[in-house]
């Protein structure tokens, strides 16, 4: 297949995307939404095409899976980037210099944004609704696991788009063939930047192998540290939630570490867990205590790969520190520097711990779970970047602009 053609109609799609008024644009986004919710059951129907070929137990599952619910947040994200402020043609900078140029940063839009990812059906609708809300040209590439799901969302978005006789080739859904993966990653020329949303296997292949600029959404290996001031209640809710309110997400906790002057606080920090069939990997000091209390058929002695392991599902390594330098290293060594946490009521730690772990998002005593564009008011995310350049942690509406210099004279050259 030639797959040039498709790169070459979004590269001419992006000339057009900076005629579309805002107006146009948060109308669009408007009727999108509507229409989403208005075409569930089709979605659904071939959402469950998708699901009946691959295992329930598949950490992928969960992502792939789609519902009323799920569809009708989706819908509602895509209402939320439509209220958002176009972050196109801000003045970043201003200045005249001495020989009277008049020179501007100005903020543009990145052009055309090529995404590879796995079984996520709403990266679909959730990238469109960015790229186009920022006047970019979405180029998707989907897995196979996702194909009939990602073709029934992309038709729907097609169709708003022809009503209102917006070009098609602003969003581009690729085949779900293998082939198409290695032909984006060397649409060198077409494709401004690629971002990949999956597995640390898929993003280490696309960071390898693209002849593109690459913005890393990163794994998340996630550590929730409870110091010895910490709140009992308030870590038993934290915990539970970041572990279990979607274990298959990048921001689901993977290990705890306890202050080990809080060890004897351990079996009832955890009891929710065991009430979620949390299956727990403990050091020995940890498992020592737990043994006693916690359900014998899921408690299992850590090994050391269970430390820096991103579980993606209902695991979770626990391991006493003693201290919160003890914690830092640990949380130095293992981290994915995605989300971390302290549970504490020490202002000192608190600001330690801010201050010194090197994550996209830090957190003092909430959830890692809000680690996500929309709970961070970005509408939606495109990813959630693990890198330092350019954009880094939920990706929004303004990580998916650049800038370019305007400069306006009077005749002046230069000696």
């Amino acid at each position: 297949m030639d797959y040039k053609q498709y790169f070459e109609k979004a590269r001419q799609a992006s000339r057009t995307m900076i005629s579309l008024s805002k107006e146009t644009t948060d109308a669009v986004l408007t009727d999108l939404s509507a229409a989403l919710v208005a075409d569930t059951e089709l979605i659904l129907a071939e959402n469950v095409k998708d699901l009946a070929k691959m295992p329930i137990e598949d950490p992928k599952y969960d992502r792939l899976k789609l519902s009323a619910a799920r569809i009708a947040d989706i819908a509602n994200d895509l209402k939320n980037v439509a209220g958002l402020n176009i972050p196109l043609g801000k003045i970043l900078s201003d200045r005249i210099m001495d020989n009277q140029l008049h020179i501007q940063k100005v903020s543009v839009p990145l052009g055309v944004v090529g995404v590879i990812y796995e079984a996520r059906p709403n990266v679909t609708a959730d990238v469109f609704s960015l790229c186009f809300k920022t006047g970019n040209v979405a180029v998707l590439k989907g897995g196979s696991d996702a194909e009939f799901s990602n073709l029934a969302i992309a038709k729907v978005i097609h169709a708003v788009l022809d009503t209102y006789k917006i070009n098609r080739d602003v969003l581009t859904l690729l085949p779900a063939e293998r082939a198409a993966t290695e032909a984006l990653l060397n649409a060198r020329g077409f494709v401004d930047v690629l971002i990949p949303r999956g597995s640390q296997s898929l993003i280490n292949y696309v960071r390898e192998n693209s002849k593109i600029p690459v913005i890393e959404t990163g794994a998340g290996i996630v550590h929730t540290y409870f110091d010895e001031s910490g709140d009992l209640e308030k870590g038993k809710a934290i915990i539970f939630n970041a572990k279990t309110r979607r274990v298959s997400v990048c921001n689901s906790l993977d290990c705890v570490l306890v202050n080990q002057k809080r060890l004897s606080d351990l079996p009832a920090l955890l009891s929710p867990l065991a009430e979620g069939n949390v299956e727990l990997y403990a050091d020995e000091k940890s498992y020592e205590v737990l043994k006693a209390f916690y359900p014998a058929q899921l408690l299992n002695q850590a090994a050391p790969e269970h430390f820096g392991t991103e579980f993606l599902s209902l695991k979770l390594a626990v391991k006493v520190v003693a201290d919160l330098a003890e914690a830092l290293n640990h949380i130095a060594d293992y981290s994915s520097k995605h989300s971390e946490a302290i549970i504490s009521e020490d202002a000192t730690n608190i600001a330690q711990f801010l201050n010194e772990v090197d994550a996209a998002a830090v957190y003092a005593n909430a959830s890692t779970g809000f680690t996500d564009g929309a709970q961070f008011g970005l509408g939606a995310e495109i990813g959630i970047s693990t890198q330092k350049l350019h954009a880094r942690g939920p990706m929004g509406l303004e990580e998916l602009t650049s800038y370019k210099w305007v400069v306006r004279g009077d005749g002046q050259v230069r000696g």
